[in-house]
C-alpha cells in the first residue's frame, strides 16, 4: 500500500472475490474485479472532489482471475478507480496501461464529468503508429470516479408490485431528459431528471392518457463520443453506455442520491405505470481500437470484446459502434446477469428493451436462440418473471433474426412498423401485409408457441420520424448533425402530400391530421403490445430530422407549450377502448373465421362480403373491414360472460371516397359509431352503407347476445 495522505490510511486484508464491485459491509467496503491476463492490479482511493488520489492499494490476493481487498474503516461515498497492470501488445489484443484510471465494471454512480483529452487514450493518438503507441500521461484528472454506494435505500422506497400483463400494457417509448426538460410546471431542478419524471404534473399526463408503461431510453451511465464532442454535440439517446449499474449522472437532480431512480418507479408504480429500461450490453463507450481507454479497454480487452480471430488488434463490429461486447465469456456474462438483477431487485424496474439483441445471442458460428445469454435469463429466478423485449437485430451477418426469440421474449416488430406506414401511404398491394400485422404476425411469433404479445407493435420510434414527421417529409433533413445529411435511415415510407415540411395548406393539413388519427387507430386497436413514441399523441415534430441522437436541445425534447391537445384526446379514447374490449388483446392468434362468434376475427370487402383469395389479390385495392367479437368478461381472468361484444373496423386507405357496406351478419345489425377519421361526422343511410371519404377509418360497435 502506498498512501499519499495520512488520512486516508485504511488497513488492508484479503477480502473475498464475490460479490463482484465494491461492497459495503460491517467493517468496511470489500473491492472485487475481474481481470484474466492482468499482472498487477491498484485499487486507488481519492479524495471527496475526485481531483487528488490520496492513496493507492496494491490488491495482492486473486481467486479465478478475480482479484480482491477489504478496507477497514472504508465506509459509504469513499471515490475510487483501478489502475491495471499488464501487456500492451494490440497485435495480441492486450491494451494494458497502468497510467490510465479505470471505472469499476460494477460501479453503482459515477461522481464528476468526463473532460475529452488525449490522455484518455491508451496510445499517442498523434503518433504515426497509432494504437501501436504507448501513452504516458495520467488519465485520472479528466475521467469521472465510481463512489461506493449504500443500498440500504431499498428498504425505505417501497415498491407496489403491478404484474400488468403484456398483452395489456400500453407502451410509452421516452427520454427522461427529453420529456420533462421544457415542461413549465416542473421545477428548474427537476427538470430533465428522474425526479422530473415521478413529478406529479407528468404523471397525471401519463395516467390521464392512459400508458400502462414507460420504456425509457437509456439510462446507465454514458459517455459521448469524442467525434461528436469535437463537433460540439453530444449523445443525447444515450447508447454508448458505461457504467451498467450506475444511473447517468445528469438524470439525477440535487445532490444525485441514486434512491432517486427508485423513487420514481415507486412513484409510477403508485399510478399504476410499470417501467422498462433499454440497456445496451451489444457494445460500449470504448469504440474500435482507436477509441480511449475508459474501463474494459485498460481491465482485460481481450476478454470483455470480441476480436477478430487472426487479427486481434481489431474489434469484431457487429454493432456498427466499433466494438462487440463479448457476452460469450462467463465473467462478462456474469456482469450483464448482475446488472440485470440490481435494477430489478435494487431499482425495482419491471422490465428491459435489449438493444441490438442479436449481438447478445451471437455465438462463435453465429446468433442462436439457444444461446448462453438467452438460456441464462431463461432459468434465472429474478429475470424470468420480468418483461423482456428484443430489438431483433445488429449488423452482423445473419443479424435480421425477428421472429426467432426464445419464447420468454417480446421483439420490435419492424414488419409491423413499415407495413402499416406503406398501406397507409396508399402502396399497392399490401392488403394481405396489412392484415398479416394487424392480426398479430402470426407468421413470425406463432411457430414457437407465443401469441401476439410476443410482437411490439409500433408505428414510430426514437429511431426516425416522429408521427407528425412522418406525414409531412418525405426526405430526412439531418443537416443539424453535421453528417451531411447522410445519417438516418434513406427510406421512411413517409409522405408529405404535396409540400416538404409545415405549410399553412389547409387541404393538407388536413389529410396529414387524419393520416396520423389512422396511424394511431390502427396501432392501438392491432393485435399484439402497442408502443407509443412520446410526443406522438401530441403532434411533436422534430422538423424532419430521422436520427436526432445528437440533438440535446428543443429538436429532441417534447415540447410542452406547442400540444395538440385534440389528438392527445383521440389517443387516449383509443387507449380507453383498448382497455375495455378484451378481444383487442387475444392470448393466441386466430385462425378460423368461420368461428368468428366465437372471440373471432373476420375480415370483409367494401362491398360486406367475406373476402376471398380473389379479393386479398386485388393489387390497388386500398380498402376492407374487419369484425372482431369477444365476450364482455375479462378474458385474462377466465370469467363467463352472457353477452359479447363486436367491433367493425372500416378502412379506406385510398385517395378517393368509398361507399361500404355493412357486413350482414347474424346478431350484429344495430351498430353504432365509436370513433371516426373523417372531417365531418359520417351518417349511416337506411340500406346499411357509409360513406367513407379518401384516407379515412370508422369504427363500430355493437352488443347482442347469440340466445336473442
Amino acid at each position: 500500500m502506498v498512501s499519499t495522505s495520512q488520512g486516508y490510511v485504511m488497513d488492508m486484508t484479503s477480502g473475498y472475490p464475490y460479490p463482484l464491485g465494491a461492497t459495503l459491509d460491517d467493517d468496511g467496503v470489500n473491492f472485487s474485479l475481474f481481470s484474466a491476463h492482468a499482472t498487477k492490479v491498484v485499487l486507488c482511493i481519492f479524495d471527496p472532489t475526485g481531483q487528488i488520489e490520496v492513496a493507492q492499494y496494491i490488491m495482492r490476493d486473486q481467486t479465478r482471475q478475480i482479484w480482491h481487498c477489504h478496507l477497514s474503516d472504508a465506509q459509504a461515498g469513499l471515490l475510487y478507480g483501478y489502475r491495471v497492470f499488464g501487456p500492451y501488445q494490440p497485435e495480441l489484443g492486450h491494451r494494458f496501461n497502468h497510467h490510465k484510471l479505470l471505472l469499476d465494471p460494477y460501479a453503482k454512480k459515477l461522481v464528476g464529468t468526463l473532460i475529452y483529452h488525449s490522455a484518455l487514450y491508451g496510445y499517442d493518438i498523434d503518433a504515426t503508429k497509432e494504437d501501436l503507441s504507448f501513452d504516458t500521461q495520467d488519465s485520472a484528472p479528466y475521467l469521472p470516479k465510481a463512489q461506493v454506494i449504500d443500498c440500504g435505500f431499498v428498504k425505505d422506497i417501497p415498491i407496489t408490485p403491478l404484474n400488468i400483463s403484456l398483452a395489456r400494457s400500453i407502451i410509452f417509448e421516452a427520454h427522461v431528459k427529453g420529456f420533462t426538460q421544457q415542461h413549465p410546471d416542473v421545477s428548474l431542478q427537476q427538470q430533465g431528471t428522474f425526479a422530473g419524471l415521478a413529478s406529479p404534473q407528468i404523471v397525471d399526463y401519463l395516467q390521464n392518457l392512459g400508458i400502462t408503461c414507460v420504456e425509457l431510453l437509456p439510462v446507465h451511465g454514458f459517455f459521448d463520443e469524442p467525434f461528436l464532442i469535437e463537433k460540439g454535440l453530444n449523445n443525447y439517446w444515450g447508447y454508448n453506455s458505461i457504467a451498467f449499474m450506475a444511473p447517468h449522472s445528469a438524470y439525477l437532480s440535487g445532490q444525485g442520491d441514486i434512491a432517486e431512480f427508485r423513487q420514481m418507479v415507486s412513484t409510477l408504480h403508485s399510478a399504476g405505470i410499470e417501467v422498462i429500461l433499454d440497456v445496451v450490453f451489444n457494445h460500449t463507450a470504448e469504440g474500435n481500437h482507436l477509441g480511449p481507454t475508459y474501463s474494459f479497454r485498460g481491465i482485460d480487452n481481450a476478454s470483455y470484446y470480441r476480436l477478430l480471430p487472426n487479427e486481434k488488434r481489431f474489434n469484431i463490429n457487429d454493432t456498427g459502434c466499433g466494438n462487440t461486447f463479448n457476452l460469450n465469456h462467463p465473467q462478462v456474462l456474469m456482469l450483464v446477469m448482475d446488472s440485470l438483477r440490481y435494477w430489478v431487485e435494487v431499482m425495482g424496474v419491471d422490465g428491459f428493451r435489449f438493444d441490438l439483441a442479436s449481438c447478445l445471442g451471437r455465438e462463435a458460428y453465429g446468433f442462436d436462440p439457444g444461446s448462453g445469454f438467452f438460456d441464462a435469463i431463461t432459468q434465472d429466478p429474478v429475470l424470468c418473471k420480468v418483461k423482456l423485449i428484443a430489438e431483433p437485430w445488429d449488423i452482423g451477418p445473419g443479424g435480421y433474426q425477428l421472429g426467432n426469440y426464445p419464447v420468454a421474449f417480446s421483439e420490435w416488430n419492424d414488419r409491423y412498423r413499415d407495413a402499416m406506414r406503406r398501406f397507409w401511404r396508399g402502396d399497392s398491394g399490401l392488403l394481405p401485409e396489412f392484415a398479416k400485422r394487424f392480426h398479430g404476425s402470426s407468421d413470425f411469433f406463432e411457430h414457437n408457441g407465443r401469441g401476439p404479445s410476443a410482437s411490439i407493435n409500433f408505428i414510430t420510434s426514437h429511431d426516425g420520424f416522429s408521427l407528425h414527421d412522418l406525414v409531412s417529409y418525405r426526405d430526412r433533413h439531418n443537416l443539424a448533425n453535421s453528417e451531411d445529411n447522410r445519417d438516418g435511415h434513406q427510406e421512411n415510407c413517409s409522405s408529405n402530400y404535396g409540400i416538404e415540411g409545415e405549410c399553412d395548406d389547409v387541404v393538407i393539413n388536413a389529410i396529414r391530421d387524419r393520416q396520423k388519427r389512422n396511424l394511431l387507430t390502427c396501432l392501438l386497436l392491432s393485435q399484439g403490445v402497442p408502443m407509443l413514441l412520446a410526443g406522438d399523441e401530441s403532434s411533436q415534430t422534430q422538423q424532419g430530422n430521422n436520427n436526432a441522437y445528437c440533438q440535446d436541445n428543443p429538436i429532441g425534447w417534447f415540447d410542452w407549450q406547442q400540444i395538440d391537445w385534440s389528438l392527445v384526446n383521440f389517443t387516449a379514447q383509443l387507449i380507453s377502448l383498448r382497455k375495455r374490449f378484451p378481444m383487442l388483446c387475444h392470448q393466441a392468434f386466430i385462425h378460423k373465421p368461420e368461428a368468428l362468434f366465437d372471440n373471432g376475427l373476420a375480415w370483409f370487402n367494401r362491398q360486406g362480403e367475406a373476402m376471398t383469395k380473389s379479393y386479398w389479390c386485388e393489387h390497388h385495392t386500398r380498402t376492407l373491414s374487419v369484425i372482431l367479437i369477444g365476450n364482455l368478461a375479462d378474458a385474462d381472468v377466465g370469467a363467463v360472460a352472457e353477452s359479447t361484444e363486436a367491433l367493425l373496423l372500416m378502412i379506406n386507405a385510398d385517395e378517393l371516397p368509398h361507399t361500404f357496406a355493412l357486413p350482414q351478419l347474424p346478431h350484429l345489425r344495430y351498430w353504432h359509431c365509436l370513433l371516426h377519421t373523417q372531417d365531418s361526422e359520417p351518417v349511416v343511410d337506411a340500406s346499411q352503407h357509409v360513406s367513407l371519404m379518401s384516407r379515412s377509418l370508422m369504427l363500430f360497435h355493437t352488443e347482442f347476445s347469440r340466445s336473442n
